[in-house]
């Protein structure tokens, strides 16, 4: 079974697995790095990470719209519950099976303020287990920790990873990064956006290429991965 990741701008992602649409972080509006519109991009499931105006960005118009659920922490999907949108919650350590795979919430070292200050929980990562047992490690912001070890231990076919630095992590703790996972392909994300997080993600992909065994795939916004 194929499954296609498409970067849709800075920290934005798309999937089709076993005949869903995922979006992750679906910031389009305001964002000048984004690739589709808030109003006509399709989705089942929409997956947010913490609660930053730059990552659950236009969740709310596209659940309306489309009817979405979204998956996030406790407080994410309580904030959006009175939105009246459809979500299921989780948290930090908990997996559930969903229709298009088992979804677990991973630590994140990072913050998870509502734009409109109020606090949405602990920041997250996913670790998804498609139906054909593909596994997709997909960090969110988050700085490096050394639990991505025993993330690692899972057997990785892919990780996205942020390295724009300054809010995340950057080059260096990327690659210490990846070495920890040991994934078979490596996508870079979250730089390149504003130029406080400008990086040469070439430079990045040669030495990760060089000193792993992981294969990078520098995708443009807008372009996908097929895999495996």
């Amino acid at each position: 079974m194929a499954h296609t990741l498409t970067w849709l701008g800075h920290a934005s992602l798309g999937l089709e697995t076993s005949g869903y649409r995922l979006l992750v972080d679906p910031y389009f509006t305001q964002n000048p790095a984004a690739t589709v519109n808030a109003d006509t991009v399709d989705a089942d499931y929409i997956l947010v990470t913490h609660g930053h105006g730059d990552h659950i960005g236009d969740t709310i118009k596209i659940a309306t719209r489309t009817g979405a659920t979204v998956i996030a922490n406790a407080e994410i999907c309580s904030w959006l519950r009175k939105k009246d949108i459809p979500v299921h919650a989780q948290h930090i350590g908990g997996g559930y099976t969903h229709p298009f795979g088992h979804l677990k919430l991973t630590l994140a070292l990072h913050g998870s303020a509502f734009p409109d200050g109020s606090c949405g929980g602990n920041p997250a990562g996913f670790l998804l287990t498609t139906n054909d047992g593909e596994k997709l490690y997909l960090a969110g912001d988050t700085g490096l920790f050394g639990d991505m070890q025993l993330i690692g231990e899972e057997g990785l076919t892919l990780a996205v990873i942020p390295i724009g630095d300054n809010y995340t992590m950057g080059p260096s703790d990327g690659l210490r990064a990846v070495r920890m996972l040991s994934p078979d392909h490596v996508i870079p994300i979250h730089y390149n956006t504003f130029d406080l997080i400008s990086q040469d993600a070439g430079a990045w992909a040669d030495t990760v290429q060089r000193e792993t065994d992981s294969e990078v795939h520098l995708l443009k916004p807008g372009e996908s991965f097929v895999y495996p």
